[in-house]
């Protein structure tokens, strides 16, 4: 039976396929629902904060105001958020949660001068269609520099990948300047990842050899998407992720089986 294909990629559905492509489908295609984390969840709350921070003039993006934003983003998350409310946090959990995006935030500023930075795009949706799909990403933080360049900013509230797993990274990098080039009709300059979590910054420098092969690659993971859908072949691939995947018991690589998704989802209470 064929399946419906997804209507869009973004650079994390591009990881999600190449990672597993069963675990893709659980997601993308039948949008079974995934635990919320608490590393997520506190994610989006200071990506919140540095969003409200930088929607003030380059004087007032000082510490202060940026923990009041934070303090902000998180009162915003316990009243509306559902992935925060299904967390369950007790209260000291709760204050852990906001002293641990409170250090990022902090960090944030040891890393860069917000005075400084010229934004012309805060939390920035661009989309482009290529080969026959839309792609489509979420750009942080767009902004110009001394020399009027395009520069992206991407922040990561986890930790800098090691150098084994760093060049995956990398092709979000190339996915986001192909956006900006094919909406914007200029290619960033350069694209900088600020892990918060240790205070480390990858910068990448786009070349049309590197947005030329992100273009060819994500065309031929569409045709692999378009395949899989068609035949309904989306195979596991067991690895380190496994350990973090909330699809287990769906897995055949773990004894499960991936036609009882569906049927738990219809069924209340389901596993």
């Amino acid at each position: 039976m064929a399946l419906t294909l997804p209507l869009t990629l973004s650079p994390s559905k591009v990881s999600a396929f190449k990672n597993c492509a069963l675990a893709f489908r659980f997601s993308v295609i039948d949008r079974l629902p995934e635990p919320p984390s608490a590393a997520a969840v506190k994610g989006t709350i200071v990506h919140r904060a540095l969003e409200r921070l930088y929607c003030g003039e380059p004087a007032e993006r000082t510490l202060p105001a940026a923990l009041s934003a934070l303090g902000q983003a998180f009162d915003e998350a316990v009243e509306v958020d559902p992935e925060y409310a299904e967390l369950g946090l007790g209260g000291e959990e709760a204050e852990e949660l906001r002293a641990d995006a409170e250090q990022l935030v902090r960090r944030y500023f040891e890393m860069e001068d917000p005075t400084t930075v010229r934004p012309i795009g805060i939390e920035l949706l661009l989309e482009a269609r290529l080969d026959g799909v839309r792609l489509r990403g979420i750009i942080d933080r767009l902004e110009l520099d001394g020399d009027g360049e395009l520069v992206v900013t991407d922040y990561k509230t986890g930790r800098a990948p090691s150098p084994r797993y760093e060049q995956g990274r990398f092709g979000g990098v190339h996915f986001y300047a192909f956006l900006c080039e094919a909406m914007l009709g200029r290619r960033p300059a350069r694209v900088q990842l600020l892990y918060l979590g240790d205070g480390t910054t990858i910068v990448a420098v786009p070349s049309e050899q590197s947005v030329r092969g992100l273009e060819r690659r994500v065309a031929a993971l569409w045709h692999a998407v378009v395949r899989a859908c068609a035949t309904d072949d989306f195979r596991p691939h067991p690895g380190p992720l496994c350990e973090w995947c909330s699809f287990q018991s769906y897995c055949p690589s773990f004894g499960g089986d991936p036609a009882r998704a569906l049927r738990d989802e219809r069924v209340p209470g389901g596993v």
